[in-house]
């Protein structure tokens, strides 16, 4: 365990500008842009011609009491949809750190020092996985719920210095402490959709001499071409078809996009959930994602994102060179 602790500390040391500073970064730019601009605009917009529900309001201040409520609602179970663009880079990040994960260190030879040290290849493989299931999402999730509240805390200061005071009904809003949670328990769906995603990159980086990322994404795409060839022969002259649709969905695709947050939902029916309008949170959202289980594709992917892995730490035993 203590060796898995340093190993991991390995990992986020040789990549914290990736894991730390860019999503740092990114939320920074976040909140001096969008608070910025929300509070530009509340100075120089004229507040006295607002609409609500189709009725125009003299002032701010003149928000019925209702609708009051239904946006304190709102931004206590929806400000966290201000680090949208924290987890569209999280999956960039991940995955060209698994792609490079073994194969930097025969790249430049580090990996005979490594393997001179009293740790094994599974452990070292191993601390490669968890840093990208687990560390780097934690971290995104972190920073993206610190600049969202920090958003979250200008609007609401700048709403009240305009006369519309939603800190308290915001405050008393159980989904406000909640919603950071919810994230949080969407971290095993994560973990089970990546797998295969993670398995297949680090299997590649573990086995290819260069061009990584031509291997890893050239040949599923050549793999489809080939097969879209070989099936318009096959239905031209036999009247066959080898279902390559179904290749490409259940197989290039989550292989290749499972690091994606929320791919799950691709698979499941969403229109109860595009009817709530309004009415959707944390709660209804996780238990929705969660019925995704259900689907035995998660688990064979799953085993089979496991098995690249395995492979992942047999390859690295004997591939040492530069």
């Amino acid at each position: 365990m203590n060796t898995m602790k340093w190993l991991l500390r390995r990992e986020f040391w040789e990549h914290k500008g990736a894991f730390f500073w860019a999503p740092v970064v990114v939320a920074a730019a976040l909140v001096l842009l969008m608070g910025g601009g929300y509070v530009y605009g509340l100075a120089t917009t004229d507040m006295a011609n607002i609409q609500v529900d189709g009725t125009h309001v003299a002032s701010i201040q003149g928000i019925p009491h209702h609708v009051r409520g239904r946006i304190a609602d709102l931004l206590a179970s929806g400000y966290l949809g201000a680090a949208a663009p924290l987890f569209i880079m999280l999956p960039v990040v991940v995955f060209f750190y698994c792609m490079a994960a073994l194969y930097d260190d025969r790249r430049d030879r580090s990996i005979l020092f490594w393997k001179s040290l009293p740790m094994s290849d599974q452990e070292t493989v191993l601390s490669k996985v968890l840093t990208a299931l687990v560390v780097a999402p934690m971290i995104t999730i972190a920073v993206g719920v610190a600049s969202s509240l920090l958003l979250l805390m200008i609007g609401l200061v700048g709403a009240a210095a305009k006369g519309l005071n939603l800190i308290a009904p915001v405050l008393a809003d159980g989904n406000l402490y909640l919603s950071p949670f919810y994230l949080f328990a969407f971290l095993p769906l994560y973990i089970l959709f990546a797998l295969p995603t993670v398995g297949w990159l680090l299997m590649v980086s573990a086995w290819a001499r260069s061009k990584v990322f031509l291997w890893a994404v050239g040949t599923p795409l050549v793999a489809i071409v080939v097969l879209k060839w070989v099936d318009f022969i096959i239905g031209r002259f036999a009247n066959l078809s080898l279902n390559v649709d179904w290749f490409v969905e259940e197989v290039v695709a989550r292989g290749l996009l499972g690091l994606l947050p929320g791919i799950w939902l691709a698979d499941l029916d969403n229109s109860s959930l595009a009817q709530m309008d309004g009415h959707l949170n944390g709660a209804i959202l996780l238990a929705h994602s969660y019925t995704a289980l259900a689907s035995p594709g998660v688990w064979l992917g799953a085993l089979a994102g496991a098995a690249m892995i395995f492979a992942a730490m047999r390859l690295r035993r004997w591939r040492d060179e530069g």
